[in-house]
């Protein structure tokens, strides 16, 4: 199992700075979010962030855990990434999903998806779109909500060792849900959640074992390398965290992704004391 640092809180510097912490102290990955009015908390832009951090970085994966795909231009993301891409050495991935449906840049304006099945519609036109312009060749495309016709976005992304010629996309499923765990099946990487009311509840490792099953039973088994990815707080106890990681890792969990969203007791030194502990098991 790999671990990741979300940078939930602080100036832009010190959510920047934190990302160097994250890797001088043995995390995987650092993360930050997209978010532009959540209950009004300071957001940064995520490209910006991962730009800065993808050049004070040298090993960590790099990536917002999620972003909001369906408010957001398709083909503009696919530059943006790319962009951040390069800048990394081909360290992005891309966790996306449907976005927070209470943001004010979804709930406070005019245009934008107010329903989920549009956000699901929009999410799927924007996968489209990425799959492929990350070729680099010409493409049309017809979507629910948006038509493309002859646009090539150059350059491509970062060959990976693997051979892969995309970044990783990691996508939002709900469990269990045979419509839209299909939709990460397609990619590389899932971030379950609970279905329904329960969305926000920590998946336990009989929840992972189950998604980790259904990908096994609809995922090509020649389809490549595939992460299950989860996130939340770790316990603060370091056996408890050790034990509870295993516990997942062994279910079929890839990733976990220490994430504190508490402002109250997340502050950018209880962040930065908590990265320097380093991942669980070190």
């Amino acid at each position: 199992m790999r671990f990741g640092f979300v940078g939930s809180f602080g100036t832009v510097q010190q959510v920047v700075d934190l990302a160097v912490d994250v890797e001088e102290h043995g995390w995987d990955g650092f993360f930050t979010w997209d978010g532009v009015d959540i209950d009004g908390m300071d957001a940064w832009d995520p490209w910006a962030v991962l730009a800065a951090a993808a050049v004070r970085t040298h090993r960590v994966t790099l990536g917002a855990l999620v972003l909001a795909l369906p408010r957001r231009r398709p083909w503009v993301v696919a530059k943006q990434a790319v962009t951040v891409d390069h800048l990394s050495g081909g360290r992005l991935v891309l966790p996306v999903g449907l976005g927070v449906p209470t943001d004010g840049a979804v709930a406070c304006v005019s245009g934008e998806a107010a329903t989920v099945r549009e956000r699901v519609e929009r999410l799927d036109d924007a996968l489209d779109v990425l799959d492929r312009a990350f070729t680099g060749e010409r493409f049309d495309l017809d979507g629910r909500h948006l038509t493309v016709h002859g646009l090539q976005l150059r350059p491509v992304p970062v060959a990976r060792p693997d051979g892969r010629t995309r970044i990783p996309v990691w996508v939002v499923a709900a469990h269990p849900s045979d419509r839209s765990m299909a939709r990460p099946a397609r990619w590389d990487g899932v971030v379950p959640q609970h279905r329904g009311e329960r969305a926000m509840a920590d998946l336990e490792p009989q929840d992972v074992a189950e998604v980790v099953a259904w990908l096994r039973a609809h995922r090509p088994s020649d389809a490549g390398p595939f992460e299950v990815v989860l996130h939340g707080a770790l316990p603060a106890d370091r056996g408890a965290a050790r034990e509870r990681v295993a516990a997942l890792a062994e279910a079929g969990a890839t990733w976990f992704v220490d994430a504190l969203w508490d402002p109250a007791t997340a502050t950018p030194e209880a962040l930065r004391a908590r990265a320097r502990l380093g991942p669980p098991g070190t």
